[in-house]
């Protein structure tokens, strides 16, 4: 008799689970994006926010790379920035300078004044198309719902952009402590509650990116950063949802990244997989970890990083074969595709 498999069974979630599985998975950090053609095609007609904004195009992005590639997971297309909108920030995307918020908060009464926002109303389009590319993936692989952390969110709303030394983002946390935590408080209950919008519309896991987190020493991440993390990881595993936490430059603070207790911990190409995990610990899985420049690599030198990397895994139940970082644009599709079955196949 054949064995009816569900997405439970899938090894994507299997692997999230630290449960054996029958060869490594492997999806990866914007893998619906500019390096496409099929997404530039759609760019030029409609315009980065109209993407992410358009639940049907939105879906037809997260499934570009589905249709592409036997990747193990699909993530939803949107962006980090935009759940500030709701809040009452003025965001825009810049040509060369990527989301520009207008009205950075500068003073605690800004703080103050940011609204608590149901994200079905602030951020229906894309809990809309976590719906639509549920159905549209009937089965065949889990979608990963996703939001900006607390920490990376705040550095957005400070700086009013990205930021080389997040200046102003430290002072405020230096110098008004209890105003940085009252700005995390929001935002930690606004993610929380947007994480678990995906989760009911049908995510099978989340992944909290922390992209900026690796420019704060382990102290100041265990005081300012740390309580409001584990209180969005604590609201979706209630749910038995896998929580993936992802940040760069963060091999210097594994072990505090341990007391979040989210699922998975993403790990970037800094530091060797095997001395990350040795560092997190047997309670984890770990996601990672290639340098997405190696994909410009020529074909022998992305296999001998990806099999060093896999070679560090040594099989061990929990890893989830990722970059580093996001897919760089410009990447060769047929390097994406010939790793996934390469990863497949070892």
């Amino acid at each position: 008799m054949r064995t009816t498999l569900t997405l439970q069974d899938s090894r994507f979630l299997k692997a999230c689970r630290r449960e054996p599985v029958d060869c490594t998975p492997v999806w990866f950090m914007r893998q619906a994006g500019r390096y496409m053609s099929e997404y530039r095609a759609l760019r030029e007609k409609h315009g980065f926010l109209g993407l992410v904004k358009t639940p049907e195009l939105a879906t037809e992005v997260t499934l570009q790379p589905i249709r592409a590639y036997d990747v193990d997971a699909a993530i939803i297309f949107s962006d980090l920035p935009p759940l500030l909108e709701g809040m009452g920030l003025h965001l825009t995307y810049e040509q060369g300078e990527g989301p520009v918020i207008h009205n950075p908060l500068r003073a605690r009464s800004d703080i103050e004044a940011l609204c608590i926002t149901d994200p079905h109303e602030s951020l229906g389009y894309t809990i809309e198309a976590v719906g639509l590319v549920t159905q549209e993936l009937a089965g065949k692989v889990p979608l990963i719902g996703f939001s900006g952390a607390p920490f990376t969110l705040a550095t957005y709303a400070i700086e009013g952009g990205s930021s080389r030394d997040f200046r102003r983002s430290k002072l405020l946390m230096y110098r008004e402590p209890e105003t940085w935590h009252l700005l995390m408080e929001k935002l930690a209950t606004v993610v929380s509650s947007y994480l678990l919008a995906q989760v009911e519309a049908g995510a099978s896991a989340v992944q909290l990116f922390d992209s900026w987190v690796g420019s704060l020493s382990p102290g100041d991440y265990a005081e300012y950063v740390l309580p409001h993390v584990q209180r969005c990881v604590a609201a979706v595993k209630e749910r038995g949802v896998p929580v993936i936490y992802f940040g760069t430059t963060t091999s210097g603070m594994l072990p505090t990244l341990r007391h979040i207790e989210a699922d998975v911990i993403g790990v970037d190409w800094r530091i060797p997989l095997d001395e990350a995990w040795a560092q997190l610990g047997p309670g984890f899985a770990v996601q990672g970890n290639l340098d997405p420049m190696a994909l410009f690599a020529p074909w022998p030198e992305i296999e001998r990083r990806a099999a060093d990397i896999l070679a560090r895994a040594a099989g061990r139940p929990g890893h989830i074969f990722n970059l580093g970082h996001g897919i760089l644009t410009e990447t060769p599709v047929e390097h994406v595709a010939r790793l996934t079955d390469f990863v497949h196949q070892s």
